[in-house]
């Protein structure tokens, strides 16, 4: 079965898993929970159907009130009649700390109701729209004595089966999700998902099941987390027979959990979720900002608001960027000034390949693009774990705005800076995601350079002046004219400056991280060779592998992106031509590491200004480490494609194009130019002739 046929089958295993029920009503669309009747109506257009959710949560589908009534409340107690000895449930629910709210108009609006106190069901006896200063019932419905409530179902563990795969016993909290404490996995699956589906074990007719984050990207490791995964789409516990984490590309069960058929859970309402956030106002259809503190950065383009909630704090960053960038804030390196490196950052933004706004948990551990081992990395990507967590994404009028949690503290010492009850130094940048949907290292124009400095557990911080909504959109900005070479043998290849907003990024249209190849002292260009014959490179990127900002291999590929030595071999099937070999293992390794030459800047203006590679090359000077270069000689093959490319075997988007022709056709082409040339330079001659005469 070829790969276009499983992804047909397993198409249509999701329509259908996501489509029938199989008979089951309490996985449908109007399962509410078990009902315990209607709201009676005295006065004041009570309505509205009851159901018990779980012990302690009532939903209320429909709920009718005019709002009239001058102190009234749902009502709650376990007398024989509603009456002045019950207490309040407060809703919308409020904090501890905060008087419950008095009721305000409903039309036909779903309710949640959570029972005070630790009360459960079973400890009431009816529930009522109730009067306090009247001491009226405006409308109830009583608690059948024999009611049984929806509950939780507690499962076995996972079986364990591969990768150190185990867990606590896993419950099933509603009918949509799950939660799975004490999990632990190794991480070494090279494509394992949460995976579910039907019959009586695990196999391939299944369906990835996002992740704690709601990211549907293979798993990472775990160590001892208690985590909870959500099933997509209309899936329910109901129309599944087993949990298992799975390799797709292998199709391999690490291991497993199966359900039971008679399963009588809590319906998918919310309710098993942490309390909604502080950001969020229950009564409107939309999420809210409720936020006390306020902060801008970068001239405004960057607004973050802040508040601390408990052993967290919750941040809403917004940011006028364009879809293909992304705004970092979080913790300088350095207390007492604006230090990138060790930042430890929330990097959000919106990822297009995927459709979903995202914040992830970065190390800087340098300013050089992530490697997989150093750079500015996301967390998850060099074996630690996203401590960021996403809430709610939204972008409106050229402003993107996501909101997230972080904790004050964490158990990652060596990749998160734990935040004192204090003020301490922030950092903020803006810059271009990579193909991979991360942040690129950013230009020096998009950080902040100066100290600022924020206390999370203050309140009432208002510096914000809402400049950011006032901000025009950058104009477009012309791209310096890309540089061609033709005709050459011996090429001098150096790293040197990307040149801002007219150079690397908008020659090729992809993000770079600052640094690009320069040959022959041009900024990435077109380089045209023909087939049969040999070429010189002259490498001199860097040969010291333990310093990766320094390390740039130089080798020739048919991938626009190259940074080979970042992918497995699994991953990718990019052909290489010169400047990679093998060990006696079988593993790649680059063949073209010389020292380290750098066009370095002599000013600190901004590129942007240089209307010309040639005027801005003039503020570069060269700087070389001792060493000798690297030599890469390369005898272009009769079949290697018309489009190739020079990279780094590091890092991705250094490199750009090398045109293949015919053996003898560029002497072709410069031949008919330089006829061409004669031939004006001709008709010139003779025009002026004529002129003058």
């Amino acid at each position: 079965m070829d790969a276009t046929q499983q992804r047909v089958i397993s198409g249509l295993l999701w329509f259908v898993l996501t489509t029938l029920h199989f008979g089951y009503a309490r996985n449908g669309p109007n399962y509410y929970g078990k009902l315990i009747g209607s709201l009676q109506e005295y006065a004041h257009g009570i309505k509205g159907k009851v159901y018990a959710v779980d012990d302690a949560t009532i939903f209320i589908k429909g709920f009718c009130y005019d709002g009239t009534g001058p102190d009234a409340y749902f009502w709650v107690g376990n007398t024989s009649q509603p009456n002045p000895d019950g207490y309040i449930v407060p809703y919308p629910e409020t904090d501890k700390d905060s008087d419950p709210r008095v009721l305000e108009a409903y039309n036909y609006t779903d309710i949640i109701l959570r029972l005070p106190g630790g009360k459960r069901i079973r400890d009431i006896k009816w529930l009522s729209v109730w009067c306090r200063r009247f001491t009226v019932d405006f409308g109830d419905v009583f608690i059948p004595s024999d009611l049984k409530v929806p509950k939780l179902q507690v499962l076995p563990e996972f079986s364990r089966l591969a990768h150190g795969l185990r867990s606590g016993n896993i419950s099933i909290l509603d009918s949509k999700t799950i939660y799975i404490p004490n999990l632990h996995y190794d991480g070494g699956g090279p494509d394992a998902y949460f995976w579910v589906g039907n019959g009586s074990e695990p196999s391939r007719f299944g369906i990835k099941v996002p992740n704690e984050q709601d990211k549907l990207v293979p798993l990472r490791a775990y160590q001892g987390e208690d985590i909870e995964i959500v099933l997509p789409g209309n899936l329910t516990v109901y129309d599944i027979n087993w949990l298992a984490v799975w390799c797709v590309e292998y199709r391999h069960n690490f291991g497993h959990v199966l359900i039971p058929k008679d399963l009588d859970v809590p319906p998918a309402l919310g309710q098993t979720k942490i309390t909604p956030p502080w950001w969020y106002n229950p009564t409107s259809s939309t999420p809210t900002p409720k936020v006390n503190n306020c902060k801008e950065m970068l001239n405004g383009r960057v607004q973050v608001q802040w508040q601390l909630k408990g052993d967290d704090v919750q941040i809403r960053l917004s940011g006028r960027i364009k879809d293909d960038q992304y705004v970092a804030f979080g913790l300088s390196g350095v207390d007492g000034k604006s230090e990138m490196i060790g930042g430890d950052v929330a990097v959000i933004g919106y990822n297009k390949r995927i459709g979903k706004f995202f914040a992830d948990d970065y190390y800087m551990s340098s300013l050089s693009q992530c490697d997989g081992i150093r750079g500015v990395c996301p967390d998850e990507r060099i074996g630690g774990r996203n401590d960021v967590v996403f809430l709610h994404g939204e972008r409106k009028n050229g402003i993107t705005t996501v909101t997230y949690t972080r904790p004050m503290r964490t158990n990652e010492p060596e990749k998160d800076r734990m935040i004192p009850e204090r003020e301490t130094s922030v950092i903020a940048a803006i810059g271009l995601l990579n193909s991979r949907g991360e942040a690129n290292a950013h230009e020096a124009s998009d950080k902040t350079t100066e100290d600022i400095r924020i206390d999370f557990t203050s309140r009432n911080v208002h510096d914000c002046t809402n400049s950011l909504y006032n901000i025009p959109d950058e104009p477009d900005i012309e791209p310096w004219t890309p540089a061609v070479i033709v005709d050459k043998n011996i090429f001098n290849a150096r790293i040197g400056p990307t040149g801002s907003k007219k150079g690397y990024t908008r020659i090729t249209g992809t993000p770079s991280w600052g640094i690009a190849w320069y040959i022959n002292g041009l900024l990435i260009p077109e380089i045209t060779v023909e087939r049969g014959k040999t070429y010189t490179f002259i490498v001199e990127g860097g040969n010291d592998s333990s310093n990766r900002a320094r390390y740039h291999p130089f080798y020739i590929t048919d991938s626009s992106e190259g940074g080979l030595g970042q992918n497995s071999e699994r991953e990718t099937d990019e052909k290489v031509f010169a400047g990679v070999g093998r060990d006696s293992q079988g593993y790649l390794f680059p063949t073209a590491a010389g020292r380290y030459c750098e066009w370095t800047r002599t000013t600190v203006d901004n590129p942007d200004n240089y209307k010309t590679f040639k005027s801005f090359f003039e503020t570069l000077e060269l700087k070389c480490d001792e060493g000798e270069p690297a030599k890469l000689i390369w005898t272009v093959e009769e079949d290697t494609p018309d489009l190739v490319y020079y990279q780094c075997f590091t890092h991705k988007h250094l490199g750009w194009k090398i045109h293949v022709v015919d053996f003898g056709s560029q002497r072709s082409i410069n031949g008919i130019s330089q006829v061409l040339l004669a031939f004006t330079t001709f008709m010139v001659s003779i025009i002026t002739l004529l002129f003058l005469r």
